[in-house]
């Protein structure tokens, strides 16, 4: 569902009936008439939506967390907002840039819509930018050549049944945790075709990329269990949504959550 579409529409329709009330109808009212059911359930509320477009298209949109793939930082549960305005502004619907303003760099969380699908939207960390050479193979990440700095640290309890080593992981400016897996190989399986394919290289130990121009590597912090660039590609600037910042909610109960994450 393209929900700021439906909010698009709202707000032409109510706009619309508000107009027609504000510089027509209302003029032809008695000041004791009582305004009439088009007035009350349509033009009354244009400026509440108008509000909503407004700060949902260009300041901070919500989400919610669908999968595990950024564990242990985003939980299944979690409500967070993603900043709008960070990396440009946009226009709403059809996510045109038209005011640049930042560029995504290494380390930071990003919504995007999933390149092989639009509809959906995906939120995974950025790995590698434009030019960068990503190698992620035997389970250890490196950037240009250079090993990415990680440190063990207590393991991470996954839903009551296993634990799984935990590790920090510096990026860029950013130090944030991940998961890995021992048990699962560290091959890249069920691979869908994608742009720029071939600046991949894969085998039995993972994978290679060079980033193209416009495109960005992306990856789950729950390493061993995430969709990500590995098997569908880059993202593509123009499929950026925003960068993901703030937890606001957590629908498991988890208040202490709130607040944390940035």
């Amino acid at each position: 569902m393209n929900f700021a579409l439906i909010l698009l529409l709202l707000c032409a329709v109510t706009g619309a009936l508000w107009a027609a009330d504000r510089f027509y109808f209302s003029k032809l009212r008695a000041p004791e008439d009582k305004d009439p059911v088009w007035v009350e359930w349509g033009a009354s509320f244009f400026p509440v939506i108008l509000a909503v477009f407004f700060l949902r298209s260009f300041i901070a949109e919500p989400f919610k967390i669908p999968s595990g793939s950024m564990k242990p930082t985003l939980l299944v549960g979690d409500f967070i907002l993603v900043n709008k305005y960070t990396y440009g502004i946009r226009l709403p619907v059809i996510n045109k840039k038209v005011v640049e303003l930042g560029v995504p760099e290494r380390g930071d969380v990003i919504v995007f819509r999933y390149p092989p699908n639009p509809s959906l939207d995906y939120i995974k960390r950025v790995v590698g930018v434009p030019g960068d050479k990503v190698t992620y193979r035997n389970k250890r990440l490196s950037i240009n050549g250079k090993e990415v700095e990680t440190k063990q640290i207590e393991d991470f309890l996954e839903t009551g049944l296993a634990y799984l080593p935990r590790y920090t992981e510096q990026l860029g400016k950013t130090s944030h945790e991940i998961l890995i897996d021992p048990q699962s190989p560290p091959h890249v399986q069920a691979i869908v075709r994608y742009p720029y394919q071939n600046n991949c290289q894969y085998n039995m130990d993972g994978i290679s990329c060079t980033v193209p121009p416009g495109n960005y590597f992306v990856m789950g912090d729950n390493r061993d269990n995430s969709q990500d660039s590995r098997y569908w590609g880059f993202v593509p600037d123009e499929n950026i949504v925003g960068k993901a910042f703030f937890i606001w909610f957590n629908s498991s109960g988890e208040f202490k959550r709130i607040g944390s994450f940035h």
